[in-house]
């Protein structure tokens, strides 16, 4: 007879494990400041026990407007203890998308750090009923807060007495909206638990890993490392914000094992002056994901980090595959293999599987599915592809093929798909040769109106000195085939981006919507 029933923990589970049997490891570094598995246990139970005690029960969300620290930990793995749904917010998103994202999740309850405390003060008459008597900030409170510490109160680090199931929901983390209104993508417990034992396994976390978070905590990035950390039992340092030098010398000094971090990091750093003279050895594993890299930019981060860097392409939906160090050097060009548990196919625009080395949408399905985008039906019914046998599978949005041995390869996003006189022109094709001109330090391709082919492809590019617009496209045009030839060149300082690395080339297109020949 069986004791009980196989199943993963969830993670108010993993942490009452960690804080029980790894209580003297350290779970969470930030500055100084050291907190050990007993002590994270300890203080995410006093969170949950506060929330029970002003009222929120579990499944009602919790918003989290922070910045990195250890209240942020705290906050957003104490509300998950205590049943509820953990909401962290993009800080960078302005007001109005605030007070939609935690309208549309219907949260309870607002963490803040102390420099976001305006920012809701600013939009509490569009706060959910209820919300406005459960403002936490973690200092600086003013009319109508609580202060943290004072918020904490005598709350009791008993384990909160809540049964979770691995079908309650998680979390909602807000898609980054680079192509339109953001969706709150709802994860269930069944999913972060296996999300963090295959990412854990496919980018090789044991229990001394001493992972580096230095993007913001509310990405799932962020929670792809935390995860797989807490999973191996090792220990999350937290940078407030990234900087290049601070990254680097942090690496060295704290003995950094794991890190996860978008490709315009890297350049920071690959960029420093004196990057070769920081200590890196402690590195194992490095994962580069959020935005495709450019072939010639890998090649120089595989010279530099050698075997400890892998590249992901994922979706926070769901779908992920690992190009690891064994494949790197002959498959450098893709983004590698599933995760273990993922299937992916590539259809045509019939929905018909595409035949090797063809390219088409991508779609995956497999235990790291996101439950569905919350209050949003029409997007899930976008989002989802039915096989033969009535299976369901996640439509991506992205391009892509699939070689012999199965690896996948990134050809774009749908969306950005320039259709220039009947053809399809995809921008990263062109990308990729722009970013080979040693001048250029950024590149975009966007599809600007065309009197003559209806679109037709135009770079804004960032450059490390002075260039002529006419000379990279000449210099362009005399690479790319006939139907990719750029019609003109526009540089900016910098290309607008998301914190998680991405382009946003939506907002290119609204900038340079001149009519070309």
């Amino acid at each position: 007879m069986a004791w009980f029933t196989p199943r993963q923990p969830t993670l108010p589970e993993l942490i009452e494990n960690n804080g029980l049997w790894l209580a003297d490891k350290p779970a969470l570094e930030l500055g100084a400041a050291r907190w050990t598995w007993r002590d994270f246990a300890a203080e995410t139970a006093r969170v949950a026990q506060a929330l029970a005690r002003d009222g929120v029960r579990p499944g009602q969300r919790v918003a989290v407007l922070m910045d990195n620290s250890a209240e942020m930990m705290l906050a957003m793995f104490g509300s998950i203890r205590a049943g509820a749904v953990a909401v962290p917010l993009n800080v960078s998103i302005s007001d109005a998308a605030v007070a939609t994202m935690i309208a549309d999740s219907d949260a309870r309850a607002v963490f803040a750090s102390a420099q976001h405390v305006p920012r809701i003060d600013a939009l509490r008459d569009a706060l959910p009923e209820g919300t406005k008597d459960r403002l936490i900030a973690a200092d600086g409170a003013t009319s109508g807060w609580q202060t943290f510490d004072r918020w904490l109160g005598g709350a009791s680090a008993e384990p909160p007495a809540v049964r979770i199931t691995p079908e309650d929901e998680c979390n909602i983390i807000y898609s980054s909206g680079t192509t339109g209104t953001p969706k709150g993508i709802v994860h269930d417990h069944r999913a972060r638990s296996a999300w963090a034992y295959d990412m854990a396994i496919g980018l090789r976390y044991h229990a001394g890993a001493r992972t580096l978070c230095s993007l913001g905590l509310y990405s799932n990035i962020s929670w792809v490392a935390m995860l797989a950390t807490m999973l191996a039992g090792g220990t999350i340092v937290v940078m407030p914000r990234f900087d290049a030098r601070g990254c680097l010398e942090l690496i060295g000094n704290a003995r950094i094992t794991h890190t996860t971090v978008v490709p315009v990091q890297l350049q920071r750093m690959l960029e420093m002056p004196d990057f070769e003279q920081h200590d890196l050895s402690s590195l194992y594993s490095v994962m580069c994901c959020g935005s495709p890299l450019p072939l010639t930019y890998k090649r120089r981060i595989v010279d530099a980090l050698g075997p400890a860097f892998m590249e992901l392409y994922g979706l926070t939906e769901g779908l992920v595959t690992i190009l690891s160090p064994e494949d790197m050097t002959r498959k450098t060009a893709s983004v590698g293999l599933p995760c273990p548990g993922q299937q992916l196919r590539i259809l045509d625009n019939d929905d018909a599987e595409c035949a090797t080395g063809e390219a088409g949408e991508i779609v995956g399905r497999g235990p790291l599915l996101m439950a569905g985008y919350h209050n949003r039906p029409e997007a899930n019914a976008e989002a989802t592809w039915t096989d033969a046998d009535g299976v369901r599978w996640l439509r991506t949005g992205d391009i892509g093929k699939l070689d012999e041995e199965g690896f996948l390869f990134l050809v774009d996003r749908k969306k950005d798909m320039i259709i220039s006189g009947g053809q399809n022109i995809y921008p990263a094709d062109i990308e990729s040769v722009i970013a080979g001109h040693d001048a250029v330090r950024e590149v975009a391709v966007i599809g600007a109106p065309s009197t003559r082919w209806g679109e037709t492809p135009l770079a804004v590019v960032a450059t490390r000195n002075e260039l002529d617009g006419d000379s990279l496209q000449a210099w362009v045009n005399r690479r790319v085939g006939k139907q990719q030839r750029i019609a003109g060149v526009r540089f900016v300082d910098a290309l607008p981006r998301n914190p998680n690395g991405k382009v946003l080339k939506r907002e290119l297109r609204e900038v340079y919507d001149e009519m070309l020949p």
